[in-house]
């Protein structure tokens, strides 16, 4: 039987082989989730995502959401599988058990958001901000925010979202206009208006709690006078119950290239004077606690990309061993040769290839930025927490920006893969492409996470991070040097990280030179060829796995660690050269971005 969304095979190896995930049943914290647990876990995710969520994903996007007088209705059939999603405890997978959460490592949650979000992303998008907004609470909370609120989101009862962008203030969020007027009772009054917010109004559940960013009259200008305020739509009373309307109106909602099951609304608040708000952590300390909930919307935003790709791919290869096309190539001058299937076909294989590896290999380093928060809160040591978290944050551009680019490639592939059946809406190849692309611009443009890897995570800790990170490669690459049969990728490997140190060298004293500009100017290409190399480190880890595992394999083992090893082979010998060419254009330090002038662009 094909597989859908994700290939389980795929899924079960990085959470068994690559990262061992079973290995965490012997930790206090972790005891009950062994290789088994997982697997039901992951099988009921399937199954959910396969039988019931899938078949809302055309739906989504035909219906989209309606907007009437200030309210918004999803599609109908999204409310059924919201009760089934709410019913399974999905929305606080590892979350913990006091709060109503599943208690489960955050990699094996992975997994399974890895078939929801290839079922149906633009629905999940609704618990996946409630989960994020619920984290907001959990950390910066009030005794009192937490009793009432937590409970609520983390169940789905109640859904959540994240109030930043307005008018004049999108990726300078610090320009932001929205004030707070502190009320004698110690709550706030809210006014202003945010726009694209992400399932901001829609009607399926009777409350959405709005985290809010503000300034407090008086507060220094820019980012350092943000405060973050939690903003219910409907006040809550202190039993619990659902109190007055808070004048949070929605004024609309976009009209959009894809994602148009989820309602991405304009919002009032306190277009009446009649909003309140009370404060979520300490004043002026607003943006350091929406990063929490920032950071990891970024992670989901890579992991909605990489969906997109993941379904693409196999949508595509599906596909491929269907349609009947042309005569195999060394049979072209047989006029009596059949048509064969169009995965015979040298140029569809590389398209295939491409996609297949860069599938993999991200689906390893998604996975792998989880498996490291996993092992910080399994640690007591300080200094190993510190490391694990540095590891974090530098992929954290990486898992975001570097992936929803690559995702974005894999799905335009898909539809060249399909042909012109690809680009018309009989298939679902132009829908995934469509709601790919948007995970390229939301969450902080890959323009901005570039920007964020160069001139923050790079240095950061004094290089500590990268240091480590290279580390870890070179630790894999010892690893596979010891199978024959990677000799030949190994070398080519070791050259790629080498290269890489060099550019990253570069790129800090560059970036702390009159020539800052041109740093700048390179360091979108700078995270692509960080993360092409990541990814080929995740691919040749995963190749020295199936190296080792090749010999005593069954048929259908050894035919899927081919398949590793030949990925590993594509990447690091087709890919990696180009690479190593953007880099040395990187070396060149070359200004003409900067010093063209204005007027010499055009357009006018």
């Amino acid at each position: 039987m094909a597989q859908v969304i994700a290939d389980r095979r795929d899924v079960d190896f990085v959470l068994h082989e690559q990262l061992e995930v079973g290995e965490f049943s012997k930790t206090e914290k972790f005891a009950e989730f062994t290789r088994k647990t997982v697997d039901l876990i992951i099988n009921e995710a399937r199954n959910l995502a396969v039988k019931e969520i899938l078949p809302t994903q055309k739906i989504g996007d035909e219906k989209g959401c309606a907007f009437d007088g200030g309210k918004v209705t999803v599609p109908e059939e999204f409310h059924r599988i919201y009760k089934l999603f709410r019913e399974g405890e999905w929305l606080a997978m590892n979350e913990d058990p006091q709060w109503g959460g599943q208690g489960m490592p955050r990699t094996v949650a992975l997994a399974a958001n890895d078939f929801f979000n290839g079922a149906n992303y633009a629905f999940i998008m609704y618990p996946g901000l409630t989960h994020g907004a619920a984290k907001l609470v959990e950390v910066f909370g009030s005794d009192e925010q937490k009793r009432i609120f937590l409970k609520k989101m983390y169940s789905g009862e109640w859904t959540g979202t994240m109030l930043l962008t307005e008018p004049e203030a999108g990726t300078d969020v610090g320009a932001l206009q929205t004030t707070a007027v502190k009320n004698e009772d110690g709550t706030y009054a809210i006014t202003g208006n945010k726009i694209f917010i992400s399932s901001g109004e829609h009607d399926l559940t009777e409350n959405i709690i709005h985290p809010v960013l503000a300034r407090i009259e008086g507060a220094p200008e820019g980012t350092r006078g943000i405060s973050l305020f939690l903003v219910p739509k409907y006040r809550v009373n202190p039993d619990g119950s659902l109190g007055e309307f808070n004048d949070v109106v929605c004024t609309g909602i976009e009209h959009k290239m894809g994602i148009h099951g989820n309602a991405t609304c304009s919002l009032t608040l306190g277009g009446k004077g009649n909003c309140i708000g009370t404060l979520l952590g300490e004043e002026n300390k607003g943006m350091k606690a929406m990063f929490l909930m920032m950071n990891e919307a970024r992670a989901l935003v890579g992991m909605q990309g990489f969906c997109c790709a993941s379904a693409a791919y196999l949508n595509a290869v599906n596909y491929a061993r269907e349609r009947i096309q042309g005569k195999h190539l060394l049979q072209m001058m047989d006029a009596n040769a059949p048509a064969v299937p169009i995965i015979q076909h040298p140029d569809i294989r590389r398209m295939l290839l491409k996609m297949k590896s860069l599938v993999e290999g991200m689906r390893s380093l998604l996975y792998y930025h989880g498996y490291l928060d996993d092992l910080k809160h399994l640690s007591d040591d300080p200094e190993e927490i510190a490391k694990l978290q540095g590891m974090i944050e530098l992929l954290t551009p990486i898992v975001k920006g570097y992936i929803t680019d690559r995702a974005f490639e894999v799905c335009s592939e898909g539809v060249q893969v399909f042909g012109g059946y690809g680009f018309i809406s009989d298939y679902p190849q132009e829908q995934l492409l469509r709601d790919c692309r948007i995970t390229q611009i939301y969450e902080g443009t890959n323009g901005i996470q570039a920007m964020d890897l160069l001139g923050r995570k790079l240095g950061m800790n004094q290089g500590k991070p990268v240091m480590d990170l290279l580390a870890e490669m070179n630790r894999t690459i010892a690893a596979a040097g010891e199978i024959p049969a990677l000799e030949d990728f190994v070398a080519d490997f070791k050259a790629a990280v080498k290269k890489l140190g060099e550019v990253g060298m570069h790129m800090g004293m560059t970036a702390m030179s009159p020539k800052v500009l041109n740093a700048f100017a390179f360091a979108h290409p700078f995270m692509e060829v960080t993360g092409d190399v990541a990814v080929a480190w995740m691919l040749l880890w995963r190749a020295s796995i199936a190296g080792r595992k090749m010999d005593g394999a069954g048929k259908k083992d050894k035919v899927f660690y081919e398949g590793q090893i030949r990925s590993a082979e594509y990447f690091i010998k087709s890919v990696l050269p180009i690479t190593l060419g953007k880099m040395n254009a990187i070396l060149t330090n070359n200004g003409a971005a900067i010093e063209i002038s204005e007027d010499a662009f055009g357009g006018r």
